[in-house]
């Protein structure tokens, strides 16, 4: 996958496709400021943007730690982001518990992982933007625009100039969204991914996979919200007889299979899987009984 430029603003792209532990990054070319949202694509790429072409102020579309992965790189650097999603960037204990580690083992095992492939440093100050602001680079300008849902201060940008849209982690791919961790919810990721979607834009940028959509991506907006209420589905078909959480986690029914490190994968799917429970419950589909789940009807 290449980098491309679009304007002022620049596409780079992540390492293996941008896919996790990476996403892909954008460069805005700003008369008066050069910005840098989510360092987490390739550590020489920005190292060489960083000593050759400079880079004043680091932006993050969310908290989490494949946006992050070499924001050490420009610890010097203004930081900027939703205030919302500033504690996790903190207080690395803030942000075990919003990542919902519970379990001192796995707890302990995300931990070391944070701080051994992520280099975690906590941020002491940054600066924040707010849904509607309009932030003048110097020949672009970039309003933000609040999207929470994947977590509660996911914020993605629209550039007028070059008509291009950044979704950030609304992300489009066939996995479809996440919204897995203490504050992310599914009913505003939902909101969030319509209001994306009626942005009339030219081109879209996303942060891992695929990454530049040069036409409107058309039904695939569809599907990726699909994946949602076929989620929704399984679940409720699984409950035919009611079920334990750890009998519907053991069904796979979020990742299709065991995956490995299992102790990520198990976290992940109960996780996801707790969100929709919450979800159907408050659709009075399902309801909690003893130590079960069962339809209401």
């Amino acid at each position: 996958m290449k980098d491309q430029q679009f304007g002022h603003v620049r596409f780079i792209s992540g390492e293996n496709k941008g896919r996790y532990p990476y996403s892909h990054s954008l460069y805005i070319e700003g008369a008066r400021k050069r910005v840098l949202i989510d360092p987490a694509s390739s550590l020489e790429k920005l190292i060489r943007l960083r000593d050759e072409e400079g880079v004043d102020a680091v932006w993050l579309s969310h908290w989490h730690e494949d946006h992050f992965k070499y924001l050490y790189l420009f610890e010097d650097r203004q930081l900027w982001l939703s205030e919302r999603d500033f504690p996790p960037l903190a207080d690395i204990e803030v942000m075990l518990d919003w990542c919902g580690a519970e379990d001192n083992d796995f707890r302990n095992y995300w931990l070391k992982n944070i701080q051994d492939n992520f280099s975690y440093q906590p941020r002491c100050e940054a600066n924040f933007i707010k849904n509607g602001d309009i932030i003048d680079c110097g020949a672009v300008t970039v309003q933000a625009i609040a999207t929470p849902g994947h977590t509660p201060g996911h914020m993605s940008f629209f550039f007028p100039e070059e008509e291009i849209l950044f979704l950030g982690d609304y992300d489009l791919t066939s996995f479809g969204p996440w919204y897995g961790d203490l504050y992310s919810d599914i009913d505003e990721s939902i909101q969030s991914l319509r209001r994306l979607k009626n942005i009339t834009a030219r081109i879209w940028l996303v942060s891992h996979e695929k990454g530049v959509y040069e036409e409107n991506p058309g039904e695939v907006w569809q599907r990726y919200e699909n994946n949602i209420y076929e989620r929704d589905n399984k679940i409720i078909d699984s409950l035919r007889q009611p079920q334990t959480l750890d009998e519907i986690a053991a069904r796979w029914i979020i990742y299709g299979k065991p995956r490995k490190p299992i102790i990520v994968f198990k976290f992940l799917e109960r996780s996801l899987l707790k969100k929709h429970l919450q979800r159907l419950e408050k659709l009075q589909q399902i309801f909690f009984d003893g130590d079960r789940y069962k339809l209401t009807a």
